[in-house]
């Protein structure tokens, strides 16, 4: 039943706003709808008559954190954002557990459930991504779970009981977030990946063999170039079967395998698709009234499916609704996170190109890494593990271009300024 955080009931919403504001209807409250709503309210308070429909039972609240959830570091209510309070004092009408079934384009209307109807003038998609399940034999058996969400974490938990066998597959950020989780429970925890290194979008081959390493001493086990063929069991999960004909016990398998935006109700409401919502440098889409941002949207190519581009593109689109100039060129993206307590940072190229020269600093034993990539002079490319100190001085460099000066102060760290003697 979807829940109305301003009224008791769903009730047609009115044709027209009392006050004479525009109608702008939010479809999605995850992450980039809350920086978006936020920024908004702060850019040009009571233009808009907001609704904001959340298909999740919960108001926006941190994915970032799921890890921790599930490994027990904190409780839910540690990844809440804002209480529901905010959105009322910000005049947001906040719809939960009710998504968005249709859009009529002619009428200005989104229909919610089966029959709630909300007219708009401008309507935003932040309607995000939906997990990916490899096509293989047995995936839809119950204990194959995806990680994505708050009831995923709830639904591995369930499963994850004492003496549990886990498998993970999918070696991504999230992949070893949901290992990670899982070992600091004490389950039984092996992760696959079919490629030959752990993120490999990310990581160069020592960079990933450090994260390697991390997650082997917090005791999950890394099965590299696994291919699974099959998930098998008796009514439920009982093992996965690789393509090599290893079989390994399972109880509970987690597919953390990518993500994939979430395009059907654009798709339905014909608008320009390709592998997300096609939107312009404003985040309109083939219909100027209709918006689309975060993982959903595909901007110049590209489909980001992160944190960071979501925020940006949610910054700009806040800043043209407020009638200001406002363009999104793209984000030039980095990762900086803490992998089993590890810190890791990369940005730029990973992996050395044939025209570039590359600069390294690797201690095993103290589990350090320093990799810059330079191309006549300047940075394409860094990648950081075990201390990430010089992490904004590289991100603004390979932003910018300029030449690199001393390597030595992205290294090994600008010294400290020295006092002058009195």
């Amino acid at each position: 039943m979807p829940t109305d955080h301003r009224d008791s009931a769903l009730p047609v919403s009115r044709a027209t706003d009392a006050q004479g504001r525009k109608r702008l209807v939010v479809v999605g409250n995850g992450m980039a709808s809350l920086r978006f709503l936020e920024r908004l309210t702060e850019g040009c308070p009571g233009l808009y008559d907001v609704a904001c429909v959340g298909a999740e039972p919960q108001a926006a609240y941190n994915r970032v954190l799921l890890s921790s959830l599930l490994g027990g570091e904190i409780d839910e209510a540690a990844t809440a954002f804002r209480g529901l309070d905010w959105y009322e004092s910000h005049g947001i009408r906040l719809i939960t557990g009710a998504p968005v079934t249709a859009i009529d384009r002619e009428n200005g209307r989104a229909i919610v459930g089966d029959a709630h109807v909300l007219p708009f003038d401008t309507l935003v998609l932040a309607v995000g991504s939906l997990p990916i399940r490899l096509p293989k034999p047995g995936m839809d058996l119950p204990g194959v779970i995806t990680f994505r969400d708050l009831s995923d974490v709830a639904a591995i938990r369930k499963a994850a009981v004492e003496h549990a066998k886990a498998i993970v597959i999918g070696g991504g950020l999230l992949g070893l977030e949901a290992a990670a989780g899982l070992a600091k429970r004490g389950i039984d925890t092996t992760l696959l990946h079919v490629m030959d290194r752990l993120m490999e979008r990310q990581l160069d081959h020592e960079a990933a063999g450090l994260v390697r390493r991390a997650m082997e001493e917090r005791g999950v086990r890394v099965i590299l170039g696994a291919d699974t063929a099959a998930v098998e069991g008796d009514g439920r999960v009982e093992r996965l079967r690789l393509a090599d004909g290893t079989i390994l016990p399972a109880d509970l398998v987690v597919m953390s395998v990518g993500v994939r935006p979430s395009l059907a109700l654009a798709q339905g409401a014909g608008l320009a698709t390709n592998r997300g919502i096609l939107v312009d440098d404003r985040m309109a889409t083939s219909d100027p009234r209709i918006f689309a941002l975060g993982e959903c949207a595909e901007h110049r190519g590209l489909v980001y499916g992160l944190v960071e581009p979501s925020y940006e593109q949610a910054d700009t689109l806040a800043r043209h609704l407020s009638g200001q100039p406002a363009a999104y060129e793209g984000t030039h993206l980095a990762t900086s996170l803490k992998i089993s307590g590890l810190p890791v940072f990369s940005a730029g190229l990973v992996d050395t190109p044939a025209d570039a020269e590359a600069v390294t600093l690797f201690d095993p034993g103290a589990g350090l890494y320093r990799k810059l990539l330079l191309r006549e002079g300047r940075l394409v490319g860094a990648v950081f593990v075990g201390d990430i100190a010089e992490q904004a001085s590289c991100k603004a460099l390979i932003r910018s271009g300029e030449p690199v000066g001393d390597v030595d102060d992205l290294m090994f760290g600008r010294p400290a300024p020295q006092s002058l003697a009195a």
